[in-house]
């Protein structure tokens, strides 16, 4: 019977319950697992707590709470203890999430681009309606890790579920970001995730995105990103003692990190910045500097920002993110043979060179321009040194 229920869900004939939930504590690490019964699932708890401890952020405790939410899930449908998962229950779990409709994919508008369809304006594909690759894989390492956690104190299982890929394993500890990245065959379960270049936005698009910005909020907001290849959050935090307005710079806090680092602003930017500033007033210095329109004064959420990208594509027919706007950043200064890949790498903050690195690959609807001028270039003609007969020559290689 419970080989039928694994058959079930790797074939898409059964779906696992949405019971139990992630929820925001007081107490550290911030975020519980919760199960059908509201009640605290014990086994995530220590592991949680270790993560905080072991100096990751808030926000991570969160996502793996949510990824291991999904594994127990799929244990409560299987009725088997947590303790005693193999490798069985992990494939049922990554069979389900290959062929289970994901919840943040439905759209209550009909007239919506179908899943997986591709934007004509942008090139940019609309996300799928089941669970990227991506997913499954941020899955597997966050079930493997929390048995890898509890092995360590000689709980739970003797073998962890997940499959490890031992070249990988061994390599890892030496790796340094700059060496070239070694190519290893994917451990079991673990899905392909295709090589796509980041979508930045053309400059034959960009003034009519910008053109569709509404206010100087958000026109200071998007030339901040665009400038500063900030990230969504990093942006909203400023402050108004972040800003260095005669060096053109600003400090943010660093994804993953509590460290400030300076990153910079395009002139243009800050001059539309200080014209919002001068209208609604100077926030308190510990108030972020971008504010909400309409109802209660208070900080501009992602969310909202989020919203203000969604309204310009709504009224443009594309479908561009936040987060594409670092990528035209990053674009921008990558292309630039005034600036180093080195350089452009320290703007950015990427620990890795070759993350900037991808940066410089050009695409067809980038190179439209220099297509059409080798369309319309007239056919070289042959000809010939003085001296040479074309009649002969044609005798001697051909016509």
């Amino acid at each position: 019977m419970q080989q039928d229920l694994h058959r079930q869900l790797i074939e898409g004939r059964a779906n696992v319950p949405r019971i139990g939930s992630v929820t925001k504590i007081e107490s550290i690490p911030g975020y519980a697992v919760l199960d059908a019964d509201g009640n605290v699932v014990a086994p995530v708890a220590p592991y949680l707590l270790g993560l905080v401890l072991d100096d990751n952020r808030p926000l991570t405790a969160k996502s793996y709470a949510y990824d291991l939410l999904r594994w127990f899930r799929v244990l409560w449908h299987l009725d088997v203890d947590w303790d005693r998962a193999t490798e069985a229950e992990t494939t049922a779990m990554v069979g389900w999430l290959r062929v289970a409709p994901n919840p943040q994919r439905r759209r209550s508008n009909p007239d919506s681009p179908p899943p997986g369809s591709v934007n004509p304006r942008t090139g940019k594909p609309y996300l799928k309606a089941g669970y990227a690759p991506t997913t499954i894989n941020h899955c597997l390492t966050v079930v493997s890790s929390f048995y890898a956690y509890h092995r360590h104190y000689n709980r739970g299982p003797l073998v962890n579920p997940v499959p490890e890929s031992a070249p990988v394993r061994r390599t890892a500890p030496s790796k340094s970001p700059d060496s070239p990245r070694t190519p290893f065959r994917r451990s079991r379960l673990r899905q392909k995730v295709p090589k796509t270049a980041p979508r930045s936005i053309p400059d034959s698009l960009w003034d009519e995105f910008f053109g569709a910005m509404t206010c100087d909020r958000d026109r200071a907001a998007v030339l901040l990103y665009v400038s500063s290849g900030a990230r969504a959050s990093e942006l909203l935090g400023v402050r108004p003692c972040d800003i260095d307005w005669a060096k053109q710079l600003f400090w943010v806090v660093t994804k993953g990190t509590d460290d400030r680092e300076q990153v910079p602003a395009s002139p243009q930017a800050l001059i539309i910045l200080a014209a919002y500033l001068d209208t609604i007033g100077l926030p308190p210095a510990t108030e972020p500097v971008l504010r909400t329109r309409r109802g209660p004064d208070r900080p501009l959420t992602y969310w909202a920002m989020r919203r203000v990208i969604q309204r310009a594509n709504e009224k443009l027919g594309t479908n561009w993110t936040l987060h594409d706007l670092r990528h035209t950043a990053a674009k921008r200064m990558a292309n630039d043979p005034s600036l180093t890949l080195a350089q452009v790498r320290a703007i950015l903050r990427h620990s890795d060179l070759a993350t900037t690195g991808i940066y410089l690959n050009e695409r067809v609807e980038d190179l439209f321009d220099a297509l059409q001028a080798h369309y319309n270039r007239p056919r070289v003609q042959r000809t010939f040194a003085p001296g040479y007969d074309p009649e002969d020559m044609k005798a001697v290689f051909g016509g």
